[in-house]
């Protein structure tokens, strides 16, 4: 099951264990059960600290329990725990023994200091790289506080369970019976719906912050780069991002990033925000711009936050990046989670063996395609136009899989659905004019990017499509304010780009400040 190399590291992980815990295995005589002895075996194995019993009755098999000896464990893990959710399993098997979790101490207060009872269930795929974010803040909780539970439960092995639930998105939390979320969501996320004083308590800190010399609003790679450049500067720099890493967290392979061959947006992702923090940066995660309120001659600029905080910077840098286009036809809404999704790496699980369409004949739709033709039963590709406009290289593919049909000149006018549910697609024949409909399961909409700027509207020059408007520098029309990365009107929206313009903004900002010296 583990390779000599993973299990090596995993014993070296084992010997931080701070006192003795049991695995409680719940299996039947299926192969995953096998397989899941197999691999509780051998953690078992690495570490004298772990023991392993087989007498679990959970419903679920096959599962596992992981706790302290002779104690309630409130961490289970229903299916394998393996590709991205490793991770969620070693933190699991430490935490569970008592070793202190990398969060701030005032997040342990507010975790241990959670009234009532919580019973956390979050539905995954192997594949989802917005879920081991969630399993693994739940767990946490569920280490800290003794009202906390929280099973991982993978929805390619229970599918009986996702459907009678009707859980077509990942990751989905339940919290005692009820649908808590979709989406990823960061321990602070949590926190925040469940402490219902910790908004207003965070809005009053972060309006206490003395001003910024450049503030960066935005957490994805224009942002990093432009905060890095900044603070080399010496100057105070401040970042206020609604996620750090931005929509790369929601890619997967990365493969035109000059110098690094391979890598995927959860690990770029961390390494942006691992070399953000080797300097004097002032990172505000999870927070999100409401209203930017441009300074007076000699004054501060002034950002408003969707918590009702205030913060001032002499300079801002709006790095917002863009967020998946939407169709905006009927039943979109109505139906996203329940069969509409827009992340194929996630969710594409949850639809093994059905029929899906993919709306969108660019590189991001033709990839999206050739992804869940390996999952599902069969792929439905639509686009508006009468060619596709993905690279050669990916068409020459998607036209040698068996169980892809490609539609064009076809217009989606309506996604249907049925008990809650989608049940199909409708969409007009371009070049006939014929209503037709396509009976399937999910819709993958991949149609390209809206910038993230509706809360700039009013306050600095927007082009047609939503993008700043900014000049050679990154410069707006707002005298210190300054714009880069995907929310701008700069073309080919590319990460290596995206960290160019960040770089060339924070310069222009530098210039700007030791141009016009503010006044204290």
């Amino acid at each position: 099951m583990l390779d000599a190399n993973i299990k090596a590291q995993l014993k070296t992980y084992m010997e931080r264990l701070v006192a003795p815990i049991e695995l409680v295995a719940s299996l039947d005589d299926g192969a995953k059960s096998q397989e899941m002895r197999e691999l509780l075996e051998e953690i078992a194995s690495v570490s004298d600290r772990i023991s392993l019993l087989e007498n679990g009755v959970d419903a679920r098999k096959p599962s596992f329990s992981i706790g302290l000896v002779n104690q309630p464990a409130r961490i289970r893990f229903a299916g394998l725990p393996m590709g991205h959710e490793f991770t969620s399993l070693i933190l699991a098997l430490l935490q569970s023994s008592g070793y202190a979790p990398k969060i701030t101490d005032e997040q342990v207060e507010q975790i241990r200091g959670l009234d009532g009872h919580y019973r956390f269930e979050t539905y995954i795929s192997l594949s989802c790289h917005n879920c081991p974010d969630v399993v693994q803040a739940l767990n946490t909780m569920a280490a800290l506080n003794p009202n906390v539970q929280h099973v991982m439960i993978d929805g390619a092995l229970f599918q009986d369970e996702v459907n009678t639930r009707q859980v077509m998105a990942v990751p989905t939390v339940y919290l005692n019976g009820e649908v808590f979320g979709n989406g990823r969501m960061a321990i602070e996320d949590i926190l925040a719906r469940l402490d219902t004083g910790a908004t207003a308590r965070d809005a009053a800190k972060l309006s206490q912050k003395a001003p910024y010399d450049v503030l960066v609003v935005g957490g994805g790679p224009a942002a990093a780069a432009a905060a890095i450049y900044a603070a080399r500067k010496g100057i105070r720099t401040g970042v206020l991002a609604e996620r750090f890493g931005g929509q790369v967290l929601d890619t997967m392979a990365i493969e035109n990033l000059i110098s690094v061959p391979h890598t995927d947006g959860p690990k770029l992702a961390r390494a942006l925000e691992e070399h953000v923090r080797e300097y004097d940066v002032d990172i505000m995660n999870l927070q999100r711009a409401d209203k930017l309120i441009p300074g007076s001659a000699g004054g501060y600029h002034e950002l408003r936050l969707a918590n009702g905080a205030v913060l001032k910077s002499k300079s801002i840098i709006v790095a917002t990046g863009a967020r998946w286009r939407e169709l905006n036809v009927p039943g979109e809404l109505e139906y996203r989670g329940r069969g509409v999704a827009y992340c194929p790496h996630c969710d594409g699980p949850l639809f093994k063996g059905k029929h899906v369409a993919v709306v969108g004949g660019g590189n991001s739709g033709v990839e999206a395609a050739i992804d869940l033709a390996g999952i599902v039963g069969h792929v439905t590709l639509l686009e508006f136009g009468d060619t596709l406009r993905a690279d050669a290289v990916l068409q020459t593919k998607l036209y040698s899989l068996p169980n892809v049909t490609v539609i064009k000149s076809a217009q989606t006018t309506q996604i249907t659905g049925a008990d809650g549910k989608v049940n199909g697609l409708e969409y007009t024949d371009r070049t006939t004019g014929q209503t037709q409909h396509v009976a399937l399961e999910g819709v993958f909409i991949q149609i390209g990017l809206l910038p993230n700027t509706d809360w700039l509207k009013g306050t600095i020059e927007l082009s047609r499509f939503g993008e700043i408007m900014v000049d050679a520098k990154g410069q707006t029309d707002v005298p210190g304010v300054f714009g880069a990365g995907d929310c701008t009107t700069v073309p080919y929206k590319q990460i290596i780009i995206a960290m160019s313009e960040g770089a060339k903004a924070s310069l222009a900002a530098f210039d700007h400040l030791i141009r016009s010296p503010i006044a204290a």
